[in-house]
């Protein structure tokens, strides 16, 4: 059983968060996320903290209260801090930079890669490293994962995208005979 779901979640001062029968929606300074509820959980104000409440006892009720704790703490997280991924990217000849709100590569293939950045996200390129923030934790990593999987770091040689602080084991190449 979860043990998530029974800690609370403190709001603190500066959100604003409503919630509705089947929404909860969070307003801070860096903007507002809103988030549908399952039906088999529900939340509850209670002296300055968010209690997420089972309706029932059955399985799903239970993997849903943790979880639902855990997103509705993410997104006072998000409306406060806000998230962030750093990608670099190892490789000779590949380059990687901002033009406007399009993020422009060149990742070995015979063509330049162009990705657009959602509206929602910041994007800043130093050097090799890309910094993608904002204050949906999802969209975060989904956009950080998709441009990861443009070109995902080879075990070989080590080039491509990874994470910053990410281990990637090392193969031994052929051996001459």
């Amino acid at each position: 059983m979860s043990r998530i779901g029974q800690h609370g979640v403190v709001v603190p001062n500066g959100v604003d968060v409503v919630i509705d029968k089947n929404h909860v929606k969070v307003t801070g300074p860096k903007g507002t996320l809103s988030m549908p509820l399952h039906h088999s959980v529900t939340v509850v104000v209670e002296d300055g903290k968010l209690m997420v409440e089972k309706k029932n006892d059955s399985k799903m009720a239970a993997a849903m209260w943790g979880t639902t704790t855990r997103l509705i703490a993410n997104m006072i997280t998000g409306v406060t801090e806000g998230f962030s991924k750093k990608l670099e990217l190892n490789g000779v000849g590949f380059r990687v930079a901002l033009k406007g709100k399009k993020l422009d590569m060149a990742l070995g293939f015979s063509h330049p890669v162009v990705v657009d950045i959602p509206d929602d996200l910041t994007v800043a390129v130093e050097g090799m490293t890309i910094t993608i923030s904002g204050m949906d934790k999802q969209r975060v990593g989904q956009f950080a994962a998709e441009i990861r999987a443009l070109k995902p770091v080879e075990p070989y040689k080590g080039k491509g995208f990874r994470y910053e602080g990410e281990h990637v084991r090392r193969k031994e190449g052929k051996k001459a005979a």
